[in-house]
């Protein structure tokens, strides 16, 4: 039996890393097989060397993240917790730091996991970065974070963020208004992720400006892309001559970002999709990356990464 203990200095992390009804100390507990208690100020966790010595790990970089400004939240523990058992702390470093831009409200935006990590660091080395994964890994999220820091450091003089309207036949006939108020549903995550970054009336002016233009993918034919950062998001829904043709809008001084998930497409049956295509097109090209997310990159809800991972069991069992 080993005991290892982890410092709190203040009251306020010592309930942050405890959690809601010690939830998180439970949550190591069960993970880690050890018993954990709080004594004099610090945690004291006790169990066989390896088990101590990785809890420890675990709390001690949850305290590294509230140091550095971020939140202990549901999703973060169960990574850190998980990414220890696994052997694998040493990778949660890189994490510490590196804001990519801040939110409208002065709030970080980082990565919070290493599969985040090294598609943020890929978007910044290469001219297009193709993402690939389940939802809720922040695929489109984290490029459209990008996407921000670029304009405002000058890097890019417009943000472009387009997806395929698969819909645009008859069921768009029957919502009210112009064509533009029968996309905007479509294209409603990216406003959503736009207007948390720069705030709701900055998004509107930079639109009326041009600066930011948020469209269909169809709209896109026939132009070249200049001075830009181009998001294509639901990638899996375009056909190979639409990701043809969007990869070939590509200008001069301009960096292009594909997002998708693979098992989610809604082409008719029997229709390949261009995301698909464009992963054995692409692969090997200088200055492409190609980024595969896991069900580990999850930062919903803990129910969502068990749901995905109950869908690839299903489909594993099915091959």
């Amino acid at each position: 039996m080993t005991q290892r203990t982890v410092l709190l200095e203040t009251t306020d992390q010592a309930l942050t890393l405890f959690g809601a009804y010690d939830g998180n100390v439970r949550r190591a507990e069960e993970l880690f097989g050890v018993q954990i208690i709080n004594r004099g100020g610090a945690l004291v966790i006790e169990g066989d060397d390896e088990s101590a010595a990785r809890a420890a790990q675990a709390f001690e970089y949850l305290k590294s993240v509230l140091a550095h400004g971020g939140a202990v939240d549901e999703q973060t523990v169960d990574y850190a917790m998980n990414m220890t058992l696994d052997g694998k702390a040493s990778e949660l470093a890189v994490l510490d730091d590196d804001t990519i831009c801040l939110t409208s409200k002065g709030k970080p935006i980082k990565a919070k996991t290493v599969g985040q990590k090294r598609y943020v660091d890929l978007i910044a080395h290469n001219t297009i970065v193709v993402g690939v994964g389940p939802a809720g890994t922040g695929k489109t999220f984290l490029a459209v974070a990008q996407a921000v820091a670029a304009l405002r450091r000058k890097e890019a003089e417009r943000i472009i963020l387009t997806r395929p309207a698969i819909e645009a036949g008859e069921n768009l006939g029957y919502l009210p208004g112009d064509l533009q108020s029968k996309i905007d549903p479509y294209l409603r995550p990216l406003y959503d992720a736009l207007y948390e970054m720069l705030g709701m009336d900055t998004v509107s002016k930079h639109m009326e400006r041009g600066v930011i233009e948020i469209a269909p993918l169809a709209y896109m034919r026939g132009r070249t892309l200049d001075n830009s950062f181009i998001i294509l998001d639901e990638a899996q829904n375009t056909t190979p001559e639409q990701m043809k043709m969007f990869l070939t809008r590509l200008g001069f001084h301009s960096k292009a970002v594909v997002t998708g998930d693979i098992t989610q497409t809604d082409l008719p049956r029997g229709k390949k999709s261009g995301l698909v295509d464009a992963l054995g097109v692409l692969d090997g090209i200088e200055d492409v990356a190609i980024h595969h997310f896991t069900d580990r990159d999850v930062v919903r809800h803990r129910l969502v990464q068990r749901i995905i991972q109950a869908y690839e069991k299903r489909d594993r069992q099915k091959k």
